[in-house]
């Protein structure tokens, strides 16, 4: 069962959110937040493992909730779901720590599978926003190393892992098990300084930009 959390400013998108979401009997809504700040203090007291975050609300807005949640509760993983195709919101949203960002027209299977995935540490991007979020900056600015210092088959689990594939669905297209597929991205990570997926897929799409 995966714990969600919503948080939306509006009640009458909570309410139908909530109404589709309790009929995957694999989800679990376990509180609601109309702001950002509210959202901080539910993760603590409810410590949910998705939080479904808008971004435009008052109080706080998504940015900066996601920013803190992320930092203070690392178990619990942010997927924005909005109006808002702003190139300003995803990048923003991705750099701090978000593991996906989807709009709100996602066809409700897509969101249920995007949920699953961003629980299991996988980044999820909606169809048409890859061009914006390559617009980030990788955290860190400068990586130790140039993405052509990895293997070449680092190189393709690094571009597989930008286009939004799991473990498993990298190992069926290498014909390679999952574990080496996850010794591979941890190596991956490691030599190139960054902190999780979610910052190699926008490292991978901003290469693939400039070349």
């Amino acid at each position: 069962m995966i714990r969600l959390l919503l948080v939306d400013d509006q009640d009458l998108i909570r309410r139908g959110m909530k109404a589709l979401l309790k009929s995957d009997d694999t989800l679990q809504v376990v509180g609601e937040a109309a702001n950002g700040q509210d959202a901080i203090a539910l993760v603590a007291a409810l410590t949910p493992d998705v939080v479904l975050m808008d971004v435009r609300m008052p109080v706080m807005d998504g940015v900066a909730a996601t920013q803190a949640i992320c930092q203070q509760f690392p178990g619990t993983k942010v997927l924005v779901l909005t109006t808002f195709d702003d190139q300003e919101y995803v990048t923003q949203a991705l750099q701090k720590g978000a593991s996906g960002y989807l709009l709100k027209d996602t066809p409700f299977e897509e969101l249920v599978q995007a949920i699953r995935f961003v629980q299991k540490g996988y980044t999820q991007i909606g169809p048409g926003l890859s061009h914006k979020a390559i617009a980030a900056p990788p955290v860190p600015p400068n990586p130790p190393l140039e993405l052509t210092d990895l293997t070449p088959r680092e190189q393709e689990i690094l571009q597989l892992i930008a286009q939004g594939s799991s473990n498993r669905e990298i190992a069926q297209v290498l014909f390679i098990s999952e574990k080496t597929v996850r010794n591979h991205v941890t190596n991956i990570l490691s030599r190139l300084g960054l902190r999780d997926r979610t910052q190699a897929a926008i490292v991978a799409l901003q290469k693939h930009r400039l070349n």
